[in-house]
């Protein structure tokens, strides 16, 4: 009995991520559909001329749409209208704080340059003794870095099991650890309360700065 309950669980394990990510994608994809598709006249609209429906059309117009509006922008014209709309939204009372933010935080995170999110660190939290997987947003500048006497960074601290909602912390650069783990094994921990555990992957050279780090915290405490 044992062994049937084992080779059930197993077959939730391996079925149930494959699902439940198939579903999420077919309501996503039947989401835009059913948005964009009745916006596509009808002599444009391949649907029209066939018996059956086509899954995904929706989601294929909005990407092409959104590649030849980059492709627009990056013109002259393109870049003009940019400078323009932004002019525009800048001057509203209330959007202008939403729109800045927004704009800033899509271009922090899809910015090839950019190395936010790029990086899983460890760092106490709350208090000493105890450790949370954080993520660096980048280097604190501005009047919080000009107040504090040590070189801080900021932090994304993530919550379990949502990684979208979090809190932002200003950490001293030397009390921050860096993970070997990438992003995406950090955030699977995470999102998974702890359940999912990367391997230890680090180099015998790695593992000692860390002792030493370790050594040089609890020393300067």
């Amino acid at each position: 009995m044992s062994k049937l309950r084992g080779y059930f669980i197993a077959g939730i394990l391996i079925t149930a991520p494959i699902s439940i990510t198939i579903y999420l994608a077919w309501l996503f994809i039947t989401f835009v559909d059913s948005k964009v598709t009745p916006l596509i006249p009808a002599k444009f609209n391949p649907e029209t001329y066939l018996p059956y429906s086509l899954p995904g059309l929706g989601l294929v117009v909005v990407i092409v749409a959104l590649v030849l509006i980059g492709a627009f922008t990056a013109g002259f014209m393109g870049r003009f209208f940019q400078r323009l709309g932004d002019r525009i939204m800048n001057n509203v009372p209330v959007l202008r704080g939403v729109y800045k933010a927004l704009k800033q935080i899509l271009e922090t995170v899809l910015a090839q340059q950019s190395t936010a999110f790029r990086e899983a660190v460890l760092v106490e939290y709350p208090r000493r003794g105890m450790w949370v997987i954080a993520f660096i947003t980048g280097r604190t500048k501005g009047e919080v870095q000009s107040i504090t006497e040590e070189e801080v960074i900021n932090l994304f601290v993530p919550t379990t099991p949502n990684p979208t909602s979090g809190f932002l912390i200003f950490v001293p650069k030397e009390d921050i650890v860096p993970l070997a783990m990438n992003v995406e094994d950090a955030l699977k921990m995470v999102i998974s309360g702890g359940i999912v555990t990367p391997p230890d992957n680090r180099s015998d050279e790695q593992k000692a700065e860390a002792i030493v780090h370790s050594t040089e915290s609890t020393a300067r405490e």
